[in-house]
């Protein structure tokens, strides 16, 4: 009886799994679309077959990696939590697959770091769900009277700033000591309570106050 041909999606799982392995093995390095189907054992136009350029297999690499950090985002923004606790989920439950991931394969978790790297324009599309999916937290919040006199665009870019050590990997490569979740709600807290358009207040210093030597 003839063995029924593979599906599609479970062969296009298989060259990715297989150039997984080469990048395991190798590092990050700048794999042909020759070397990759070399190594499935298939000839070049077979697996054009199933990508249709090496971009389009970059990101269906990038989509693999993705899949499970947007899922997270999208329980989280659908939640009934509210918006702090929401921001924080957001941040935790991805930190938590990036450790286990680094913990699981540190090289292959930094070369996956570096192919981000060398393909920016085809990770950019997610990070930038991610800030919109933010946005959405921060206009929660806006509403429930947090952030006061404050632009959501500017304050998605303020929070970006100050949370860098639980969401961007290579970053967090270097902190993973203190990028835990006790810290994470402690500069959450300090951003609600702080974060506001308002001025600062001036303290009024007497001019003939002078730093003593």
């Amino acid at each position: 009886m003839p063995r029924p041909q593979l599906d599609a999606d479970e062969i296009r799982n298989s060259i990715m799994e297989t150039a997984e392995e080469l990048i395991r093995q190798r590092g990050a390095v700048d794999f042909s679309v020759s070397e990759i189907a070399t190594a499935c054992g298939m000839s070049q136009s077979n697996l054009y077959r199933y990508f249709e350029s090496k971009e389009a297999f970059y990101e269906a690499m990038a989509g693999r990696w993705f899949e499970e950090l947007n899922t997270l985002m999208e329980e989280t923004i659908a939640s009934e939590l509210p918006a702090k606790e929401k921001m924080f989920a957001f941040f935790a439950n991805r930190l938590a697959i990036k450790r286990a991931r680094f913990e699981d394969d540190p090289k292959l978790f930094e070369s996956y770091m570096e192919i981000g790297h060398q393909h920016f324009e085809v990770v950019r599309g997610y990070i930038d769900l991610a800030d919109h999916y933010l946005a959405v937290i921060v206009a929660e919040a806006m509403a429930e009277g947090h952030f006061e006199d404050m632009e959501i665009d500017h304050t998605v870019s303020l929070i970006n700033l100050m949370v860098q050590p639980f969401c961007n990997p290579d970053i967090m490569m270097n902190m993973w000591p203190t990028s835990t979740d006790d810290n994470l709600r402690i500069v959450l807290d300090t951003i609600f309570i702080g974060l506001k358009g308002k001025s600062p207040v001036k303290l009024d210093v007497a001019p003939d106050l002078r730093i003593a030597s």
